[in-house]
């Protein structure tokens, strides 16, 4: 019993695995936790996919090749030019241009282009015009230069002219040149004007040309104050070079007698002439005055009443009026010369005007060698209003009651207005009882005619020297007042003296 009791005091602690009964259990143990987690056997035998080295398209972070990106840039590019090639531009004039990337953007750039009026032509005249951009340089130059004044239907023949403006920046380029026309007195409202008819001074540097060609204009005598009417009349003397074209141009006409100053007076008046080719216009046409019978000592006075004839197609013209004077006036060859000598618009007179006056002047009694020997020392017969020689002959016909040899030795006569002068004059002598050649009477000032009025007779002496000279005096007065007939055209329009 005791032995009993001590067996239940002390219990027999459990028997513990031996170390190899111990390694077989954990095995068995993992090996079940694993086979509850693990998928089904098939998908346990499935091929796991290779891993990729490059991540898909899709990806943010993918990133085309040097070789991909050239490939589509290659065919961007092709594509814009067979566009070009579509609208007549050549695409090599634009390689190695950078140009848009799309052809929607060329094709708006064209679009905007012929809405300025530029045509296929002037595209392929000058490809470089689809390179600007039409935000950032057309927009640009176009605003500023429409609010300038510019019309909107000169910008073509502008743009034309001078496509290179599309890549001009208003501030550097532009303003400034406009700031310089303004400061050599161009009015603001001229401004546009100028830049219309020589676009070229846009692109010019002001220190250069421009410059330099004023400069020697104000030299030789042209008045600082008329500059800015010689570049709004012509601006492309802005554009000339001095020592090419300006200065042997003065030079020349100094050579056949122009005194500088003359010249400047010329050059003020129409600046223009300037633009006459010295070499090709203005020596051929000097000389086929002289060979048509003008003297050299004329040629400056011809050059100072009519700068015009410096640049006109003259020999043709000169051959036609000679044939003219000499069938339907009987002007020799020799007279024809005095003819252009003291009104060299007489080569622009048409055929209508000139038998026009002639038939006047011998329906009024004058034999066809009268009107000869009168239209030589006036040829301004053929160039006055039918009106007033009316009234003047028919004045002088019933009011004075003179022969008609008087007209013929001063056929001056017809060019003085009647009731500003001739009628005036008439009426004094006549009170003061006077007997006067029709010289006397109408070849001198107011001033002088009113001293003449004081004396009790007339001096033969005085007479005579009035007659001798009353021609050559007309005639200076005539040079003077170049401006009066500068215009005279191959029309039939007649002049007032």
């Amino acid at each position: 019993m005791m032995k009993s009791l001590l067996f239940s005091t002390h219990p027999t602690p459990p028997l513990l695995p031996a170390p190899r009964l111990r390694s077989l259990l954990r095995l068995r143990a993992s090996s079940s936790s694993a086979s509850a987690s693990a998928p089904p056997r098939a998908a346990r035998r499935s091929p796991r996919p290779a891993p990729s080295r490059r991540p898909p398209s899709s990806s943010l972070y993918a990133r085309p090749s040097l070789l991909d990106m050239e490939r589509e840039r290659a065919a961007r590019r092709a594509d814009v030019d067979a566009f070009l090639a579509s609208l007549g531009v050549d695409p090599g004039e634009l390689a190695g241009f950078e140009l848009p990337v799309t052809v929607d953007v060329m094709r708006e750039r064209a679009e905007f282009l012929a809405s300025l009026g530029l045509t296929r032509e002037d595209l392929a005249a000058y490809p470089l015009a689809l390179g600007c951009s039409v935000r950032k340089n057309m927009v640009p130059v176009l605003d500023y230069l429409g609010k300038l004044g510019v019309r909107r239907d000169a910008l073509p023949d502008l743009l034309r002219r001078y496509p290179q403006v599309l890549h001009a920046s208003v501030v550097v380029d532009l303003a400034p040149v406009v700031k310089y026309l303004q400061g050599m007195d161009v009015r603001p409202n001229d401004v546009p004007r100028v830049l219309e008819r020589y676009p070229e001074l846009l692109g010019f540097k002001l220190e250069g040309t421009m410059s330099t060609s004023i400069a020697y204009l104000v030299g030789i005598g042209v008045a600082r104050r008329q500059i800015g009417s010689v570049i709004t009349r012509f601006p492309e003397v802005l554009g000339m070079r001095v020592g090419k074209i300006i200065k042997p141009f003065i030079e020349y006409l100094e050579g056949i007698g122009v005194q500088r100053l003359s010249a400047a007076r010329i050059i003020e008046k129409k600046p223009y002439v300037l633009g006459f080719g010295l070499e090709d216009k203005v020596k051929p046409n000097i000389e086929a005055l002289m060979e048509f019978g003008v003297r050299k000592e004329a040629l400056a006075s011809i050059v100072m009443q009519y700068p015009d004839v410096l640049g006109l197609e003259l020999r043709d013209k000169l051959v036609t009026q000679q044939s003219l004077f000499e069938s339907s006036i009987l002007v020799s060859h020799d007279d024809f010369g005095r003819v252009i000598e003291r009104m060299p618009q007489a080569i622009n007179l048409g055929r209508t005007a000139v038998l026009k006056h002639v038939n006047f002047l011998t329906a009024c009694g004058f034999m066809l060698s009268q009107v000869s020997k009168m239209v030589v020392a006036c040829p301004q017969l053929l160039a006055l209003n039918m009106d007033i020689m009316r009234m003047n002959f028919e004045y002088f016909k019933n009011e004075m009651e003179r022969d008609l040899e008087e007209l013929v030795e001063f056929p001056a006569f017809f060019t003085y207005g009647l009731e500003s002068t001739v009628r005036p004059r008439h009426e004094m002598v006549s009170r003061k009882g006077f007997t006067c050649s029709l010289a006397w009477l109408l070849n001198c000032s107011d001033a002088r005619f009113d001293e003449r009025m004081k004396y009790d007779t007339i001096g033969v002496e005085e007479m005579e020297a009035e007659e001798s000279s009353d021609m050559n005096a007309f005639l200076e007065e005539v040079e003077s007042e170049e401006e009066e007939y500068s215009d005279y055209d191959d029309s039939d329009d007649e002049f007032v003296r």
